[in-house]
């Protein structure tokens, strides 16, 4: 299975953010779209950066509610660990484990085409151990 197989299910849609907004903003778009994290895009093609609850939680605890007023390009993660279509979902939980990151863009010619999450990763392996475990079940009880 590979990153493609997750993105035909979940679909193409990637919440993204100017670099120049604010802490604020990226917060209420969190919130609109109940997700966790976007993607910061900026003068270089396709992202500059990903922002997430981490980055917000950790400006907190450091300079309390000033950070809300800080840019996203001031505590936005960057480089980005991304991937393509067609990296295997094995590869990219090994790339997920060694960052130790939660999203990661899928990036395909250049262009910003996904966003995969550790949740869309573990409900993929999920179901793909629900498969074998019919199969599984299918092949005992033919015997």
């Amino acid at each position: 299975m590979n990153v493609s197989n997750l993105l035909a299910t979940k679909g193409h849609e990637v919440a993204t953010i100017s670099q120049e907004r604010t802490v604020s903003d990226a917060l209420t778009i969190l919130k609109e779209h109940g997700i966790g994290a976007l993607v910061v895009t900026g003068a270089t093609s396709p992202l500059v950066g990903i922002f997430s609850e981490r980055d917000v939680v950790r400006a907190l605890a450091t300079s309390g509610a000033d950070a809300l007023t800080f840019t996203v390009s001031e505590l936005m993660t960057s480089p980005v660990a991304t991937c393509s279509e067609e990296t295997s979902v094995t590869e990219l939980m090994g790339t997920m484990t060694e960052r130790r990151v939660r999203h990661v863009p899928v990036v395909s010619d250049g262009r910003l085409v996904g966003m995969v999450s550790i949740g869309d990763v573990v409900k993929a392996r999920f179901d793909e151990l629900e498969h074998d475990k019919q199969e599984l079940l299918d092949y005992v009880s033919a015997r």
